[in-house]
């Protein structure tokens, strides 16, 4: 029998090791085994811990819900989950933030779809997935876990500001003077607009979102989103 002890020494080791392997630690290691070792070495440890986080999940107890979970919770859960999924479709295309290879491409005059919403939509749904489960399902085992990958999310968003600020200033500079960490935020200070939301975003996110909340029922025992209601 597991304890929720262990799921947070494995989150901690989950979290704390993306974080050092991806910002302190990442320029000794490259420079000991080079670029693709440091791949290996990351990959490597990334799935180790997360076994290990799913593992203790699995056998740690299932403790008392910390609040009851009703239908207003899960109406309000559904609908940021419909959001997450489009940001998480419409960070795929046209991201400044993703690796190029090369010279980083020319930035937009003004920032639409997900990157008004936010600089990090991919990052932002992790962690409103991290949020909105913490809500649906508030047992001790499913806190820790959901809670690890919501500070991951935020925090290497974080960070990957202060990097990309070091090697790439100019550029990203400018990508956030047009965007915002926080949703929302560019746009209520006139930096961005709403609008300009590609297909792969709404509809690829409409089709995530259906899929992922339906894939309950067999995983979990239970269903999510508007399979609830129907």
């Amino acid at each position: 029998m597991g304890s929720i002890s262990a799921v947070v020494a494995a989150a901690v080791a989950f979290v704390g090791s993306h974080f050092l392997l991806s910002h302190p630690l990442r320029g000794p290691v490259v420079r000991m085994v080079g670029e693709r070792g440091f791949q290996i070495v990351y990959s490597l440890v990334a799935f180790v811990t997360l076994g290990w986080m799913v593992t203790a999940y699995l056998r740690a107890p299932l403790t008392a819900p910390l609040w009851d979970v009703g239908n207003g919770i899960w109406v309000i859960v559904t609908v940021v989950m419909l959001i997450a999924a489009i940001l998480l479709l419409g960070s795929l295309i046209r991201n400044p933030a993703m690796p190029t290879g090369g010279q980083p491409a020319a930035l937009p005059e003004r920032a639409s779809g997900v990157f008004a919403v936010t600089r990090h939509p991919m990052m932002w749904a992790f962690a409103l997935w991290g949020l909105c489960h913490i809500a649906v399902f508030p047992v001790g085992k499913n806190i820790v876990v959901a809670a690890a990958i919501t500070v991951l999310a935020l925090g290497g968003a974080a960070l990957q500001d202060r990097k990309k600020e070091r090697l790439q200033s100019d550029f990203w500079r400018e990508w956030e003077s047009k965007t915002s960490y926080l949703p929302f935020a560019a746009i209520l200070a006139g930096r961005a607009r709403l609008g300009g939301f590609g297909l792969h975003a709404l509809l690829g996110g409409l089709v995530v979102w259906l899929a992922a909340t339906w894939a309950h029922i067999p995983l979990a025992g239970w269903a999510a989103g508007i399979w609830r209601w129907l």
